[in-house]
């Protein structure tokens, strides 16, 4: 199984729990690319669009790449309303787009399944000179202590399946993955690297923690009986310890722009 086409399946309930990001990350990524009605920017992996619409608000058209065929007619169908956005349902490292095209390319949560020394030189063939790249995704966290022993015991069950253990406390992960991307980013060629790292916290029901286990690949590539079991204990998990889980979420932006030609 592509892991990739797993969000595929379930678009509704990907587009309903999957984590939006900040505001204030938004804010970075306009003010950083000047961003406005006059630019044409590339979305990479959109998904249900969670990272979408604060950039089609600016007045900037939007192409986005989907490799899930339901992902893209969902996206299509959401932003209906913007006669200049368009989704394109390829693969990224298959589609064929026009270098020195946009002023912004953008991925949320997406980019990690690219290989750098693919992805990279791509982007900055893609870019206009001076244009920006900005890599966006989150880290989710468990906001409580008891409730993050709870839920690691379960899956310590699962280790079959590729489960791991989960830190409790992740910022240091966090830290360590912002500086790998700005290596990333001034080994390809990008220059004037920016990066930022912010909070928010969202809660679930025990029920739609559950569900949204359930959208990701990992836990999709299981059977179902075994996903099925996985996933109720989960949600008894939560029940017991309150009914609500909480996430303690850290959003990472790192951007970088290709050198503009010299005059």
């Amino acid at each position: 199984m592509d892991l990739r086409l797993t969000f595929n399946e379930v678009p509704a309930e990907y587009d309903r729990l999957r984590p939006r990001y900040t505001a204030e990350l938004f804010a970075d990524v306009i003010r950083f690319s000047a961003l406005d009605a006059t630019k044409h920017a590339l979305e990479i992996g959109i998904g249900t669009g969670q990272a979408t619409l604060p950039f089609l608000q600016t007045g900037c058209a939007i192409t986005a790449v989907e490799i899930g065929d339901r992902l893209a007619q969902f996206s299509r169908e959401k932003f209906a309303a913007f006669s200049r956005f368009s989704v394109i349902n390829q693969d990224f490292e298959l589609a064929e787009l026009e270098g020195n095209s946009y002023d912004l390319v953008y991925s949320a949560s997406a980019f990690h399944w690219i290989a750098p020394e693919v992805g990279l030189p791509k982007v900055l063939r893609l870019l206009k000179p001076g244009g920006v790249f900005a890599w966006i995704s989150v880290q989710p966290t468990y906001a409580q202590q008891h409730m993050h022993t709870e839920i690691q015991k379960i899956y310590e069950t699962y280790g079959d399946y590729g489960f791991g253990t989960i830190p409790f406390d992740r910022l240091p992960e966090a830290h360590a993955k912002q500086q790998e991307r700005r290596s990333a980013l001034a080994k390809y060629g990008f220059v004037g690297i920016e990066d930022n790292l912010y909070r928010g916290t969202r809660t679930l029901s025990a029920s739609d923690y559950a569900t949204l286990q359930s959208t990701a690949n990992d836990h999709r590539a299981m059977p179902l009986a075994e996903r099925t079991a996985l996933l109720q204990k989960l949600e008894d998990a939560v029940n017991r310890c309150g009914g609500e889980f909480t996430f303690a979420d850290k959003y990472l932006l790192c951007m970088g722009k290709k050198p503009a030609k010299k005059s």
